[in-house]
């Protein structure tokens, strides 16, 4: 139960749905909901496992991910603030067990929603269910994008590109590993290091322990259309 106002308003102003329900819901909802806490790199739901509650996040960043029979992952999607994750939403309702895994990158912070309330609410109340649905909607899109990228783009483009994405034009530096990486394009970090070591011989980059600095944003851009 969170009974706190200022709470309330700040979870209201982050979760629109709850700006859009009858009152009688919104308290209903507060009434039925807590608050949880998870550290960074923490597992919270292993492939093969019963769905007992729903979270949304409200700080932090999590990783819904798959691992394939060579022990190679591929990221599925990230979850982050004001969203939750649609895998979960859709075993409750199925009865079904959860099909991938999910880790919290960062120190997460969400409300946790009964397994019992995700049905019952998904029958009754229309702002819940449209939530629900756009994040359906948004994944989605985000799962496809990952099956095009993965079947249809050369993997050094994909780096490229998601080189430029992690980037901008005021901060050209990035903390990350190469597993890190190859987890994110669906592929080996060998072959990751390799194509990094070559952006590197042609000056498009600087590497060094966990950073990858972009040193010719132009170049690699040119990459894509190649």
């Amino acid at each position: 139960m969170i009974t706190d106002p200022s709470v309330i308003d700040d979870l209201t102003a982050q979760f629109r749905f709850l700006q859009r329900a009858d009152d009688g819901f919104s308290r209903h909802f507060f009434n039925n909901t807590t608050i949880m806490q998870l550290e960074s790199d923490q597992p919270i739901c292993q492939q093969g496992m019963q769905c007992s509650h729903l979270a949304l996040v409200i700080q932090g960043t999590a990783r819904v991910y798959k691992i394939g029979e060579n022990g190679r992952e591929i990221t599925l999607y990230r979850i982050g603030p004001g969203e939750s994750c649609i895998l979960t939403a859709s075993c409750i309702m199925s009865q079904k067990p959860f099909p991938a895994f999910a880790v919290s990158e960062e120190p997460i912070k969400a409300l946790v929603v009964s397994t019992a309330n995700v049905v019952r609410w998904s029958n009754q109340e229309p702002a819940w269910r449209d939530y629900l649905f756009q994040l359906i909607s948004d994944r989605l899109s985000d799962v496809i994008s990952v099956v095009e990228e993965v079947a249809f783009r050369r993997v050094d483009r994909r780096l490229a590109n998601y080189l430029l994405q992690h980037t901008d034009n005021g901060s050209a530096r990035m903390q990350i590993t190469h597993q890190s990486i190859a987890s994110d394009l669906g592929t080996s970090r060998e072959v990751v290091s390799r194509i990094l070591k070559d952006f590197e011989q042609q000056g498009m980059i600087s590497t060094s322990r966990g950073t990858i600095t972009l040193e010719d944003r132009h170049r690699l851009s040119a990459k894509l259309s190649e």
